[in-house]
């Protein structure tokens, strides 16, 4: 099923768990995402960043051939942009026919920040979308961005924020940052902060840049109260390993061959993380409950 994000993460957010959001560049990619979720009966989020859509994965072309993948599957798959930082490129997904879109001004000031997700999120829900945006600041790991805890989101301004933008979900800044950490190094997660922030704004909670973050970490972190998790930097990484081996295995090997080596690699790692994560089998379970997804 092709659906926003709003319903299966509110059934997330009360029952501990969370739901995979995964970068998406191609084919490939798509299918093992939602190849993963229904053999997992896990719902799962497909990503796609502006910047990605630029150099490669066209959202006009991705659209289209995600919703045509998830109308054929029993479990609810949604296709949101991911970071959309300009009005352009968020009402481009749209057009696209994306499910839910992101709205990343957590560069701007508070109040600028509040003005444009209000004008992202009533646009979204006047066509049936979800919105997501981020209050604090998820940086890049390269830059160390992790230790500034001034870019970490504040709980008071955090239950004003959502108050008053009407965001479906928030992206919260405990410590994560985007990108690969430097070797060896395990970032180390505010998970006090997270515990304050999931009591008082009870909604769906996402973290970014969880990507070399450890699986302590990350299950740390759902018991506490995250129900999204973005992943990009460790599937692409493993994607790009095994292409690697496999051409040492067989330097001759057909591509389509290729391609479908990678994809199955890249699936043994999705079901693995829905599995960490408290996603698999919920959809047996939902389909009973009072949470639709049509």
């Amino acid at each position: 099923m092709y659906v926003s994000m709003k319903d299966m993460l509110l059934h997330a957010h009360k029952n501990n768990y969370a739901v995979m959001a995964i970068n998406c560049v191609n084919m490939e990619q798509a299918k093992a995402i939602i190849q993963s979720a229904e053999e997992e009966s896990s719902p799962v989020i497909i990503n796609i960043s502006p910047r990605q859509m630029k150099a490669h994965g066209h959202g006009d072309i991705l659209a289209p051939m995600i919703k045509g993948m998830a109308e054929k599957v029993s479990v609810p798959v949604a296709f949101n942009l991911d970071h959309g930082a300009s009005f352009e490129d968020i009402t481009d997904a749209m057009r696209y026919g994306f499910s839910s879109v992101m709205i990343d001004s957590s560069s701007c000031e508070f109040e600028e920040n509040v003005r444009r997700t209000q004008q992202v999120a009533s646009l979204a829900h006047g066509m049936g979308l979800s919105c997501e945006a981020e209050l604090g600041h998820v940086g890049l790991a390269s830059q160390s961005d992790d230790n500034k805890v001034d870019l970490y989101t504040n709980v008071e301004q955090a239950k004003e924020f959502v108050k008053r933008t009407n965001c479906d979900c928030l992206a919260v800044a405990i410590g994560t940052a985007h990108g690969a950490y430097p070797k060896g190094m395990i970032p180390k997660l505010d998970f006090d902060r997270l515990k304050e922030l999931k009591e008082a704004l009870d909604m769906p909670l996402v973290l970014h840049g969880g990507g070399g973050a450890g699986e302590e970490n990350i299950k740390k972190a759902v018991s506490c109260g995250i129900n999204k998790i973005n992943v990009c930097t460790d599937l692409m990484r493993h994607a790009t390993k095994t292409t690697i081996e496999v051409l040492k295995q067989n330097s001759a090997i057909d591509y389509m061959d290729l391609c479908i080596a990678v994809q199955n690699a890249m699936k043994d790692f999705i079901k693995s993380y829905m599995r960490m994560i408290g996603s698999s089998g919920r959809y047996s379970f939902t389909k009973s409950s009072t949470v639709e997804f049509d």
